[in-house]
């Protein structure tokens, strides 16, 4: 054998190895639900077989992945895509772009065109077809040409309509990228956990099982979304622009994105791109990049497409935010209640154009689930959080140096035994002396949202606490000018500064100093209903159980833990330490206005677009006068408040008779 023979015989072999491990990912992925490496990784290995096939194309099989979108899921019906739904190539940077957008300019030969730059949503493609405007099908991408029919689920999505609004055609065929919204799937997963079941690593996950079911039913309860991306009549556009094409799917009663942008060039689209990566962690939906495409469809036509991909379009890719690497130690961080949470120190790796050393893992039984062991190759993802979470181990990177982990029987910090009341999933420090409960309830005093002492960061909470300066809220009150300047590196000047900031936070309110104090369970809006019930701390210490359950949110388990709070001699002694260092304890400015009986303990709902107020006016005028805002119209409800063009809210009110008010008539009822 020559060396040329040789060389053929690796590169075959290498093919092959790839082949094998991408479609074995595939399989993984599409199949069983579950994955072994990040987006980027797999991205890699399909990028390098993609390579080989292009130097060596007689080594090129119908059955390459390169060849194919990705797997259609077992249990459905096949459903045999009309015109193929293609994969888009990817980019991972601007120098991709800019070969793509020249590509482009070549190929129109001086003809002028634009672009729409769209969010790419991390969801699961489907084809939604229409006859006469009526939803007749739906189907999953699966391969690209051949789906699984998932018609009885997709109709349980409530975005998608069952019909589309006015006049339709014949038959049409509606593309678009089913999700599960990000507050959605915290919510589920919350209520998950509680219950003692499986929970989900990410709602790309979620959203692709769900929209699987069998049962419809369990579809319906999940509330999948849709933000539908691209039409067909036959095999053709419909519109000479893509961009009318999302206005004609707003019009028929799609809920479109409004985050896309006309692009007339190179330039404005890396704007676009730069923007949105920006606000990538405030969507409640998760987007793994932009996708960009030709907006005049006749050139999109002509420039038809790959085996593989359109050669109009491309997606341009965030850096990622799945990675692999390896977990060297699991460190226990002590909370203001004492709860005791293990993180993750991982060997450091770049995830989403950082580096992360560390990620999080919750409690001692999600160490448990993840059957998780010191030495561990896992897989990691940042999905908004400021700190990614483990989501699995690789247990096919096991070499047998793994080592067991045990969850800790003492707090880390003070040596007190620590307990796991029954039924609960956090094991805590029961020592109310601990220091490092002492310091995160400083800090949680002292944040924006409670008493917002500005100045008082970590570094300062943790030498007052060592110095034995601070062991309660009360004794931040007590501090003095000289003391914080006596402390290392604190100059006169800041150390005044602190003590004005301290000062002025006597003046915060009630609602602020209830959210301060940590009562368990009261937030921010227990907070705030607690104190426009009661108005001063003396009337909400003296409540009974009975009297704190009767109040509308509350419930029995925030009844028992204010009133136990109120028993209890130590915050007692706080409170009035508070108090003679003169803490305002009566409403806070903020909601000083006096509670209206129109609204008192009264429901509203909104809908519609608002002319005089926006939403949040609306609701916070509401809630300041002793009203609450829901999401949703019941027999409960005491108003609707409807603007123009309000939907099914208006419906649903009026068909069990809930009064509904216009702008004019809601003002009266506080004017």
């Amino acid at each position: 054998m020559n060396l040329f023979d040789l060389a053929e015989n690796t590169i075959k072999t290498e093919i092959e190895g790839l082949r094998a491990e991408i479609d074995r990912h595939n399989e993984l992925y599409y199949q069983k639900n579950t994955i072994e490496i990040s987006d980027a990784e797999f991205d890699a290995l399909l990028a390098r077989l993609r390579e080989l096939e292009a130097t060596h194309p007689e080594l090129i099989t119908p059955d390459s992945p390169t060849q194919r979108v990705g797997g259609r899921a077992e249990g459905f019906k096949p459903f045999v895509h009309r015109v193929p739904l293609m994969s888009l190539d990817n980019s991972y940077d601007l120098e991709d772009l800019r070969a793509f957008d020249e590509r482009c300019r070549k190929l129109a030969d001086g003809r002028d065109f634009d672009y729409v730059a769209e969010l790419k949503i991390d969801g699961l493609s489907v084809a939604l077809h229409y006859d006469g405007g009526v939803l007749v099908a739906g189907a999953t991408r699966g391969d690209g040409a051949v789906g699984d029919d998932v018609f009885s689920n997709v109709k349980t999505i409530r975005t998608i309509p069952l019909k589309l609004k006015g006049d339709a055609p014949a038959a049409v065929e509606v593309r678009g990228e089913v999700y599960m919204a990000r507050s959605v799937f915290e919510k589920i997963n919350a209520e998950l956990e509680m219950q003692g079941e499986k929970t989900y690593a990410n709602p790309r996950n979620f959203a692709s099982g769900t929209l699987r079911q069998l049962d419809a039913s369990i579809v319906a309860s999940r509330k999948l979304d849709i933000f539908p991306y691209d039409l067909l009549s036959g095999a053709q556009k419909m519109f000479a622009t893509h961009w009318q094409i999302f206005e004609w799917l707003a019009e028929k009663g799609f809920p479109t994105n409004p985050n896309r942008a006309l692009c007339k060039n190179f330039d404005e689209l890396a704007a676009f791109i730069d923007r949105m990566q920006a606000q990538r962690d405030k969507l409640d939906y998760e987007i793994d990049g932009v996708v960009v495409k030709v907006n005049q469809t006749a050139l999109q036509a002509e420039f038809g497409a790959t085996t593989k991909a359109p050669r109009w379009a491309i997606a341009y890719k965030y850096p990622a935010m799945q990675a692999t690497t390896q977990l060297e130690e699991i460190r226990i961080q002590v909370g203001r209640t004492g709860s005791l949470t293990p993180v993750a120190c991982l060997k450091p790796v770049l995830l989403a154009g950082t580096t992360v050393s560390r990620a999080s893992l919750h409690n001692e039984d999600e160490i448990k689930r993840l059957n998780l062991k010191l030495g561990d190759w896992v897989l990691i993802e940042k999905s908004g959080e400021i700190i990614p979470q483990v989501l699995q181990v690789i247990e096919s990177k096991r070499t047998g140096a793994e080592i067991d982990y045990e969850f800790p029987k003492e707090c880390p910090v003070c040596a007190t035994p620590v307990v796991r009341p029954a039924g609960e999933a956090v094991t805590r420090c029961p020592n109310p002396e601990c220091p490092a409960k002492i310091k995160a309830r400083l800090l949680y005093f002292a944040a924006r949202k409670a008493m917002d002492i500005e100045g008082l960061g970590e570094v300062l909470v943790e030498t007052l606490v060592d110095t034995g300066m601070a062991k309660t809220v009360a004794d931040l009150y007590d501090l003095k000018a000289e003391q914080i300047a006596a402390l290392e590196r604190k100059a006169e000047k800041s150390a005044a500064k602190l003590i004005e900031q301290i000062e002025i936070s006597k003046t915060r309110g009630l609602q602020r100093l209830l959210f301060g104090l940590d009562i368990r369970h009261v937030g921010e809006r227990y907070a705030k209903i607690l104190a426009r019930h009661y108005r001063n701390i003396d009337s909400l210490a003296a409540a009974e159980v009975e009297e704190l359950d009767a109040i509308h949110e509350i419930g029995l388990a925030v009844a028992e833990s204010v009133h136990n709070f109120f028993r209890n001699p130590h915050n007692l002694e706080v409170v009035e330490r508070l108090k003679a260092a003169g803490v305002k304890m009566e409403l806070d400015g903020d909601a000083s206005g006096a509670a209206n009986e129109n609204f008192t303990g009264k429901t509203f709902v909104l809908t519609g677009k608002l002319e005089q107020f926006t939403r949040d006016e609306a609701a916070k005028i509401i809630e300041d006068l002793g009203g609450r805002v829901s999401s949703s119209v019941s027999k409960k409800t005491d108003y609707v408040v409807a603007g123009t063009d309000a939907g099914s809210k208006l419906t649903k009110a009026e068909s069990l008779g809930v009064k509904v008010l216009n702008e004019d008539e809601f003002k009266a009822l506080f004017a």
